[in-house]
């Protein structure tokens, strides 16, 4: 247990900030499974760049890796270009 101040105000943030990133991850995978879901290529391609451009977000914000962006938003875009 946190015994000064300041280390209990940063398990007050932390607690905040780690429910904060539940919800942005969430809003992540609920974003790839509507992506993967879609089968019309055109439609794909502009929920595509919605998704990449949270990925990034959540990059810039560190809720996620860089790497781990990067990485989703290739497999998304192999999987948007294999549509017809």
């Amino acid at each position: 247990m946190a015994q000064h101040e300041s280390a209990e105000k940063r398990a007050r943030q932390a607690k905040r900030h780690a429910a904060r990133n539940t919800q942005w991850k969430s809003r992540m995978r609920n974003a790839i499974k509507h992506v993967r879901s879609l089968t019309d290529k055109e439609k794909a391609t502009s929920e595509l760049k919605k998704t990449v451009k949270l990925l990034d977000q959540l990059a810039a914000k560190g809720v996620i890796h860089r790497n781990s962006a990067s990485n989703q938003k290739s497999r998304l875009t192999k999987f948007v270009s294999t549509l017809k």
